[in-house]
């Protein structure tokens, strides 16, 4: 149930906080909820938040912190949320991670690694929503941050409140607040939070964006003004996401798990609208939750018109007069192999008469065991690089190059799905 007017105002001058953290999900009304606790400010002041709104309705909170083993001093941070827990009867859980053994992009790493965490643990407890501390401070800095990068319309729109990641479903219901607004309400409250030290060492990113923002102020440009020019930027990305997808029922067809894209078109597509195409065809083959850069994009292009041929994040592009072929690389799936009741490559899910002792993986040099292959119509890259079902080293199906022997082979899920998930 949702907080009646009369609790709102029984919490005093910080009822507006917790009408935010009541309505974070809208029309949803969970009865658990998960709330992502560092031990920082933002994300403390959310518990306490979480912990009061379900006292009054009635619900279930719980706590989960992520030591990504990176500082020694998180290890007492993530004891103070415990005590913080155990004091209130808020069941909480630690989960450490070895940040160190990350690999390329750290951040990027560190951030899937949470979701993923964090979804593992709130799935185990039957727990479908969780709470996220984000405020309007980090909605500003990151916006500075992606102008940086030289970000589009999708890095500088602002993140997203509501979203669904991983099987769960997330919020960030302090996004209008400011870091000193909710650390007003921690010293109202008697509550203690732990300062990263990191927030002040000019070594990362975001700290860089705090100082350039105070610089900032002097023209005008606030927390306040970056959140609500993010604003305009998520109104422009829905709208190019909306001709998107309108596009991709004009010009895309799927041909076995391919994606072919018309060439030329009349009328013709604007580039944003293209390269949107491009990279979500990229994105559905290649299974990777990142888009390419801006350079390899125009590498991209470079390469097929150069040769008609380019490989880029697992994936073959070819172009003729007629369309853009996105094809899965062989090479990218070589060593992949899966169990014939699980997906493989993330979307292909192959019907027909399971046993244990068989495998599912590509096809690659055993296209030359399959004699019709070439009456499918699709290029030889592409059926290397499809799934095909063994015994051992023996090939038994390839449905997708013609061979069936009773087992077909279909995507899941098709990519106007994928489409609208993004």
């Amino acid at each position: 149930m949702r907080l009646s007017v009369e609790q709102l105002a029984s919490f005093g001058e910080d009822g507006g906080l917790l009408h935010f953290v009541d309505t974070a999900f809208l029309s949803d009304n969970p009865d658990r909820v998960g709330v992502a606790v560092s031990g920082g400010g933002d994300s403390m002041a959310l518990l306490h938040l979480a912990h009061c709104r379900a006292g009054l309705a009635g619900t279930t909170v719980e706590a989960v912190t992520i030591d990504h083993g990176l500082r020694a001093a998180a290890v007492d941070e993530a004891a103070m949320v415990a005590d913080f827990c155990a004091r209130r009867g808020i069941p909480h859980q630690t989960i450490r991670w070895d940040g160190t053994s990350a690999q390329g992009n750290l951040a990027a790493a560190g951030r899937d690694a949470r979701y993923a965490l964090i979804a593992d643990w709130a799935k185990a407890r039957d727990i479908g929503h969780v709470l996220l501390g984000h405020t309007e401070d980090d909605v500003a800095e990151t916006f500075l941050m992606r102008l940086a990068r030289k970000s589009g319309v999708d890095g500088l729109a602002m993140m997203d409140v509501r979203f669904e990641r991983e099987g769960i479903v997330w919020a960030r219901p302090l996004w209008q607040q400011t870091r000193a607004q909710l650390r007003d309400y921690l010293r109202r409250h008697d509550i203690v939070w732990a300062d990263d030290p990191t927030n002040e060492d000019d070594n990362y990113e975001r700290p860089k964006a705090r100082k350039a923002l105070a610089a900032l102020a002097r023209l005008g440009i606030t927390t306040q003004t970056l959140k609500s020019v993010a604003l305009n930027m998520s109104g422009a990305r829905s709208a190019l996401e909306h001709y998107t997808h309108e596009e991709a029922r004009r010009l895309v067809t799927i041909e076995s798990g391919d994606v072919v894209i018309a060439c030329r078109p009349r009328p013709p597509v604007p580039s944003e609208v293209e390269r949107r195409l491009w990279v979500a065809a990229l994105q559905f083959i290649g299974q990777s939750k990142h888009a390419p850069r801006f350079s390899a994009m125009i590498d991209l292009h470079a390469g097929l018109n150069l040769t008609g041929k380019h490989t880029l994040a697992g994936c073959v592009v070819t172009q003729d007069d007629e369309a853009l072929r996105f094809m899965r690389e062989p090479n990218a799936v070589a060593g992949m192999v899966s169990a014939l009741d699980t997906l493989w490559d993330g979307r292909w899910q192959i019907d027909g008469p399971h046993a244990p002792q068989l495998q599912v993986r590509a096809l690659g040099e055993h296209i030359k065991d399959v004699r019709d292959w070439r009456e499918t119509g699709l290029p030889r890259t592409s059926l290397m690089a499809s799934p095909a079902v063994f015994d051992g080293d023996a090939l038994i199906a390839a449905p997708v190059a013609g061979l069936q022997n009773g087992f077909e082979a279909r995507i899941v899920p098709d990519f106007a799905s994928f489409l609208l998930s993004r």
